[in-house]
């Protein structure tokens, strides 16, 4: 049995492995390395519940970062039960060749539940009375307890929103080799979300995003050298490739417009109507599932997307098998942007009747992902001024409201979703060791992402 450390480096690309990053060159010259295929679309949930299964989106059931549920039409996303997706996964294939060793899963997605022996994933408490209190969730329940005594807090506000950026990963990344030393796991997978940032704050090229794939390689350094140390094998593959972007589609507001999508006033502004709108898009970076009333609202809705500038490919009912998206769950229409294009969730037309969601880090209340999370409102002329009173009113146990983040999706610069255009620019592959210990070579020049839970199984056999 040979144990496995397996790290998800979420946005490497082979394109950016090089001089630039000594650590990630270096494992793929003593091992093996390769562009590797993803899966429509490619984001995290979806790509994540493949790699862990083997199954494409229309078999296991992740078919985006959220959907909407067939049965209630209740929009979520950012679901974390291991139970949302069908199919054997790796760990559970893996226990008997472990040798009684645990296993341990680091902030993966569809983490709750996983029949896994240690686990932690983000999971805030939220309170009756409206706050939101940031933790973590853990498996055991003293895993987590025991990381954060030894490591200080998690640094939640760096792993997602306008502060998001190293301190995160670096914590996973001690909070995975204290796990290795303290537990000795036979199989350890962890997540370093790292190049998700800045590469959709600034792009690919800009400075600052190449900074960021510097400070991952220090990251693996450290991972591979504790590996070595402990006798593990080290595979490292990544989701996507993010690619530059500066043409927001504001798919939800075409629909509107074309009477097909309702929404509803509030208190609190307007609401999307999932059961009076004949058509909404669910906006999921470059793809979009369109769920529709009926076959008039279906055809109605196509008469308005293929009118839409910045749509790439529509794929409809039974045609959604070809791009592997033929699930209850999925949209009757699967929309994908155009090559510089990403999809808005948005769709009030009056910016005094959106909803109070809108400048707010809100994952769960917005019907589709919403980069501009990452931005503080550059219309704000002191940010920092806006979020200590906002602190300090949640510390007196008042009710508050933190709307810092940017509402404009001209700042985003970088996003991903759509299959890549050149394999450079997808996912990647890399092993310590040659293909010849994990299930051979590929069979032509890209790596199929599905073939990986089984060429891993073959490794941890070894």
């Amino acid at each position: 049995m040979t144990p496995l450390l397996w790290l998800n480096l979420v946005g490497l690309t082979p394109r950016l492995v090089g001089p630039d990053t000594p650590h990630l060159a270096a494992l793929a010259d003593r091992g093996a390395m390769s562009p590797m295929s993803t899966v429509l679309p490619a984001v995290t949930c979806s790509v994540q519940a493949s790699l862990l299964t083997g199954l494409a989106p229309q078999d296991h059931g992740a078919v985006g970062n959220g959907w909407m549920d067939p049965a209630t039409r209740d929009v979520a996303l950012w679901r974390q039960a291991n139970q949302n997706v069908s199919g054997e996964k790796l760990y559970e294939a893996a226990r008997p060749l472990l040798g009684g060793r645990p296993s341990a899963k680091l902030f993966w997605w569809w983490n709750m539940g996983a029949d896994v022996d240690l686990s932690v994933t983000p999971r805030p408490f939220y309170p009756a009375d409206g706050r939101k209190i940031v933790a973590i969730y853990s498996w055991p329940t003293d895993f987590g307890a025991r990381l954060e005594r030894d490591l200080g807090d998690f640094p939640f506000f760096d792993f997602w929103g306008p502060k998001s950026g190293l301190p995160s990963s670096r914590w996973i990344a001690d909070a995975t080799i204290h796990t290795m030393r303290a537990h000795a796991p036979g199989l350890v997978l962890a997540y370093l979300p790292h190049l998700d940032y800045d590469f959709q704050r600034y792009g690919p090229d800009d400075e600052r995003s190449k900074r960021a794939v510097r400070e991952l390689d220090e990251l693996v350094g450290d991972l591979v050298r504790e590996a070595d140390e402990g006798g593990y094998a080290v595979v490292a593959t990544s989701e996507y490739g993010i690619t530059a972007v500066d043409r927001p589609v504001e798919i939800n507001r075409a629909l509107r417009r074309a009477g097909l999508l309702v929404a509803r006033e509030t208190p609190t502004g307007e609401r999307l109507d999932v059961f009076g709108s004949r058509a909404f898009a669910l906006a999921d970076h470059q793809v979009a599932h369109v769920y529709t009333k009926d076959a008039e609202s279906a055809a109605a809705a196509l008469d308005v997307l293929r009118g839409l500038d910045g749509v790439d490919a529509l794929h409809v009912g039974p045609e959604r098998a070809a791009v592997g998206l033929d699930h209850p769950r999925a949209g009757e229409i699967v929309a994908v942007a155009a090559p510089r294009a990403w999809f808005t969730y948005t769709y009030w037309l009056d910016d005094a009747a959106r909803p109070d969601f809108a400048p707010t880090v809100d994952i769960h209340s917005k019907p589709g992902y919403d980069p501009c999370e990452m931005f503080l409102d550059p219309g704000l002329k002191f940010p920092m001024l806006r979020v200590a009173r906002r602190l300090l009113q949640k510390k007196l146990g008042m009710r508050y409201l933190m709307d810092v983040t940017a509402t404009d999706p001209t700042l985003v610069r970088g996003s991903h979703g759509r299959l890549p255009d050149d394999p450079l620019d997808g996912p990647v592959f890399l092993s310590s060791v040659p293909f010849e210990r994990c299930g051979g070579a590929p069979d032509g020049p890209v790596l199929d992402l599905l073939s990986v839970k089984s060429r891993l199984l073959t490794l941890l056999a070894n």
